[in-house]
Parts: structure tokens; C-alpha cells; sequence
């Protein structure tokens, strides 16, 4: 269910940002999503779908995923995350609160719980385009 709250937060960020570039109605959207985040494209989409208001009213939404990318402090090692490859529990632990995956994955080199996620977090606009309005 997360996905509604994250269509209404996009909304009122796009929203905002065609504010402020005096846009009168936005025609795509493209937002990227981190892997770890796990949110379901299509029910996002939907969302979107349902959620927009007139500005919006013939915006195309793309929805790009971004791996997740590991690196470990201890050891410097840098691998990628495949989270079809972690049981149910795991990755349903991982996808309410990503922060755990410190708990639950260890670096392939030397075991460490202590790495930074370099790509594969967070929801972010990558690209917003629309129509001035002037006057």
C-alpha cells in the first residue's frame, strides 16, 4: 500500500516543480525508483492513474528501477544485491523497513554487516517535461 503514499508524495513534488518552471500542464514523468524500496510498478501506476489532477491530465509516467549497489566499508568490495535470491521473510523484512538490509546481508567478501548502499535506494523525479505558461 506504501505505493499510494508514494504516487501522492510525486505528485505534489512534480507539482511543485511545474510551479516553479511556470509549467501549465506536464506531459511525462519519469521517476526512479531504488530496488530496495521493492514498490510494485503497476499498482504505482495505477495510482498515479487515479490520483492525478488537471495538470497531469495527459502525463505519461515512466517508471525506471535502480539495482541495488553494495559497498563494503571494511573491505571495499562493491557487488550487487539480488533480492529474488533472499527467502520471504527477508525480503518482506527489507521491503517495510530497507534500513534492516544491514541486518540481513553481509558482504560476499569478508562478512561484513557494514557497507553503504551506493544505488538501489530512495524515489526520486529523474525528468519532468511539460508546456510553459506564459502571460
Amino acid at each position: 500500500m506504501h505505493e499510494w503514499a508514494l504516487a501522492e508524495a510525486i505528485l505534489k513534488s512534480a507539482t511543485q516543480i511545474a510551479e516553479k518552471e511556470n509549467l501549465k500542464e506536464i506531459s511525462e514523468v519519469t521517476i526512479k525508483i531504488g530496488e530496495l524500496q521493492q514498490v510494485e510498478p503497476q499498482i504505482l501506476r495505477s495510482a498515479l492513474s487515479q490520483m492525478k489532477t488537471d495538470i497531469f491530465r495527459n502525463a505519461k509516467f515512466h517508471i525506471l528501477k535502480s539495482k541495488s549497489t553494495l559497498k563494503c566499508r571494511v573491505c571495499n568490495t562493491t557487488w550487487q544485491l539480488n533480492l529474488k535470491e533472499l527467502d520471504k521473510t527477508t525480503a518482506e523484512a527489507i521491503h517495510f523497513v530497507p534500513e534492516v538490509v544491514h541486518t540481513y546481508i553481509k558482504c560476499n567478501s569478508c562478512g561484513s554487516p557494514d557497507f553503504e548502499i551506493v544505488t538501489g535506494r530512495g524515489v526520486w523525479l529523474e525528468n519532468i517535461k511539460g508546456a510553459k505558461s506564459y502571460g
